[in-house]
């Protein structure tokens, strides 16, 4: 049988994808394979999602039109060694993983095959949705083949095309702040405590507020610094807390945490 698309790993993103893709109707559930190692993993995703599985590499690259590699960084050279004779010559595959370019992919596949290949960067909130999710091409990709997986990636979010020199940057924007948002609203969580709200419903609040403030800025388009102009009135008590967030150097903050995560994305690569 011939698959439409197959997975290498079948971890938490890679779950968040196929999800996607079964919702979106890009293909049946009966059209996906994926391969983990271990039988309860495999049992997993066959649960989760109705798919087929299977503990073979080779057997999902030979029999899938379309290949995920969805595996850890440490263990992604030995997965593409094991693969590398099932790789048929312009083989659409797909990477989402972290800081590998396109080019060691294609070097550790060998000069003798011409696999098409495509990088994406998506991040956590695609578990339930809401990605970012940036995507990358190869020389040998087609206009049509780049379209196919823009759908796709857009099924569990927001998707597009960035330059692969780019990625590090990324990685700090999208890939990894999450984390940053969640700290933000930790922390407005915890001030609405110390204030007397129960926590529960302190995190509801910090969270409504993070997600309508994200969607007002995407929904209007407009610059968030107008935005923000908005909530603060003359004498407020927004001003008032602006100011000090600006006195804690909140924005030099964070633009420094970015640069880290950028630098660091660029060190992990080399």
């Amino acid at each position: 049988m011939t698959y439409k698309v197959g997975f290498i790993g079948c971890g938490n993103m890679a779950s968040a994808i196929i999800s996607g893709i079964i919702r979106a109707g890009y293909c049946s559930a009966d059209e996906i394979i994926a391969a983990e190692p271990t039988p309860e993993a495999r049992e997993h995703a066959k649960q989760a999602f109705d798919i087929h599985v299977t503990d073979s590499n080779p057997y999902v690259v030979a029999e899938a039109q379309m290949i995920f590699l969805c595996v850890k960084p440490q263990v992604l050279d030995t997965v593409l060694a094991e693969i590398r004779d099932s790789v048929e010559d312009y083989r659409l595959i797909i990477s989402i993983v972290a800081g590998t370019p396109l080019s060691h992919i294609a070097a550790q596949l060998g000069a003798e095959t011409h696999p098409k290949l495509v990088r994406l960067m998506p991040n956590t909130p695609a578990l339930v949705g809401q990605g970012m999710t940036a995507v990358c091409a190869g020389a040998n990709v087609t206009e049509g083949d780049l379209q196919e997986v823009l759908k796709i990636a857009q099924s569990f979010g927001a998707a597009e095309l960035v330059p692969e020199h780019l990625f590090d940057t990324v990685t700090a924007v999208s890939g990894s702040s999450p984390a940053y948002v969640f700290l933000l609203m930790e922390a407005m969580a915890d001030a609405a405590v110390k204030g007397g709200m129960p926590r529960a419903q302190a995190l509801r609040f910090a969270g409504q507020a993070v997600a309508g403030s994200a969607h007002l800025m995407l929904g209007t388009g407009r610059h968030p610094g107008e935005l923000k102009d908005m909530v603060c009135s003359p004498a407020g008590t927004t001003i008032d807390a602006v100011a000090v967030l600006e006195q804690e150097g909140f924005r030099g903050a964070v633009i420094k945490a970015m640069d880290a995560c950028r630098i660091r994305s660029g060190v992990l690569k080399s």
